[in-house]
């Protein structure tokens, strides 16, 4: 575990928001990290935080089995906030009584403080709106406790006991509808936790920089590069460290987007001058995909036939270097406790596992979320294009095509999502969306073009407005763009008689269509 001059502890409780609540604090330069609510007491002494964040959660805290801390860990000495069902933990732990509530609250709610002066409240209205989401309440205020806010429903909507810096609050100031919520947080870290703040991306590259040398040694160290945001901002922050001891494996698997391999190995080769080295193995994976049409069976083969190819390639190597972020390392864990199933992140196959067992995996950006990733990029000097990249399947182009993955297919396919993806571009939409994209339907369509009838291929458009992929709207593009794109692809891409718009959100439906 890396070393910083100051952390926080979130300990989570099974929240949506929890990850937001990391987010929202590192926005403030300081250090934090999210871990299981039953991380064992003394490896939160070893932690050393500076303050201790308990987050909500689905639970009942008088319900059976329902996610409990010792009332050690909020008296171990540092600050704690306790958030909705970690305001319900703390008065339970020190003698009050959660109930449910004769109405459950859910949505925005008017705080009317208590007690202006409570170092929680500095700078924050008197009376502001705030974000609910529970079905229980506290009824009875533990010994020694003080309300110092309320709302028309929840009487004890945020308490405290001042001399001992326990504070607890029943709504989401995480959430950006808690009109002051990013002031509470930030008088916590650094009013009543005494955070001086200063992390940066800066520091950030500079320590990790320090780290990889020192890990590696002489050593030499292979990066799958894709090309994508991740690994594009891992490949400079290890070339940077290493050199040319670091080498970038570019395999071209076939299902990339219009001259997507031409322009990673300009980028990386020509520009950035890296060890890159690129395989041609489209013909593998084309012809190990003939004739599938289950989404299913396609990733399995691109999968393996992915890690067939690339250490085939590898040659010498002492470390293999990941691009896994923060988010896959939460993933890993589960927030139920040891009797739950464990999610494993992305890239844990066989050979990984071995090579991570034998300690020679390092994974330097697994401490970043995805937009600190890119600022990081930008530190690095990354070009903007790469580092507003919209995400891309690992799969590639085969997810997007249903039914059986062709060359011709593939084709029709690559030069649709180029249009979509330049008109994009030109109209100032591409960074107003989070991902966009062309599907390939497995259907014809009728049509007419000039005075003969058609029977053409059918292109869905996808895109998406989100935060982070985990839910998501469909975009709502100006009809102008959409018909100019429309127009362009059944022109210009031989074959296509029909362009259709996709206007489904997440959930129901998933961002990608297999």
């Amino acid at each position: 575990m890396t070393t910083h001059k100051e952390s926080l502890l979130i300990l989570d409780f099974g929240s949506q928001y929890t990850q937001l609540i990391a987010r929202r604090i590192r926005e403030e330069g300081v250090y934090c990290e999210i871990h299981p609510f039953n991380m064992p007491l003394e490896a939160i002494r070893a932690f050393q935080p500076k303050g201790i964040i308990l987050s909500g959660g689905p639970s009942s805290i008088y319900a059976e089995n329902a996610p409990m801390i010792s009332r050690e860990v909020i008296e171990l000495g540092p600050p704690v906030l306790g958030i909705c069902y970690g305001l319900q933990l703390i008065a339970t732990l020190m003698g009050g009584k959660v109930a449910r509530a004769a109405e459950r609250e859910y949505g925005r709610a008017q705080l009317e403080l208590a007690q202006a002066d409570s170092p929680l409240w500095r700078d924050v209205p008197v009376s502001s709106v705030v974000w609910m989401s529970h079905g229980d309440r506290l009824e009875s205020l533990p010994e020694e406790f003080e309300i110092i806010g309320r709302t028309d429903n929840s009487p004890y909507a945020a308490i405290c006991k001042q001399e001992q810096r326990l504070f607890g609050i029943q709504f989401h100031p995480e959430v950006v509808h808690t009109e002051a919520g990013r002031q509470i947080l930030r008088n916590f870290v650094f009013d009543i936790c005494d955070c001086e703040g200063g992390w940066t991306m800066e520091n950030f590259c500079e320590q990790t920089v320090r780290e990889v040398r020192e890990r590696v040694g002489s050593g030499k160290v292979l990066l799958g590069l894709s090309g994508g945001v991740d690994s594009s901002v891992l490949a400079l922050l290890l070339h940077r460290a290493l050199g040319d001891r670091l080498k970038c494996l570019f395999v071209d698997n076939g299902l990339l987007r219009l001259g997507e391999s031409d322009e990673v190995f300009h980028t990386f080769h020509d520009r950035f001058h890296l060890n890159f080295e690129r395989y041609d193995a489209s013909e593998r994976f084309l012809s190990r995909l003939a004739g599938v049409d289950d989404p299913e069976q396609k990733r399995r083969i691109i999968g393996d036939e992915f890690v067939k190819v690339f250490f085939s390639c590898a040659g010498e190597f002492d470390f293999l270097a990941q691009g896994t972020l923060y988010p896959d390392v939460i993933e890993s864990v589960s927030t139920k406790g040891p009797s739950d199933t464990i999610k494993t992140h992305h890239n844990r196959v066989p050979e990984i596992l071995e090579l991570d067992r034998q300690g020679k995996v390092i994974e330097p950006l697994k401490e970043l979320f995805k937009d600190e990733v890119r600022r990081l990029g930008a530190q690095l000097g990354l070009p903007e294009s790469i580092i507003r990249r919209h995400p891309f399947p690992g799969p590639g182009l085969a997810v997007r095509i249903l039914g059986d993955v062709t060359r011709e297919r593939l084709d029709t396919l690559r030069k649709a999502d180029a249009i979509f993806i330049s008109e994009l571009r030109t109209s100032g939409c591409y960074d107003q969306v989070w991902q966009a994209f062309a599907v390939l339907l497995p259907v014809r369509s009728v049509g007419v073009m000039g005075d003969e009838r058609t029977y053409g291929n059918v292109i869905t458009l996808r895109a998406v407005s989100s935060l982070d992929g985990m839910t998501a709207d469909w975009a709502e593009l100006p009809h102008n763009l959409l018909g100019r794109v429309a127009s362009r692809i059944v022109n210009e891409v031989p074959g296509v008689g029909r362009v259709c718009y996709d206007v489904t959100s997440k959930p129901p439906a998933t961002i990608e269509w297999e």
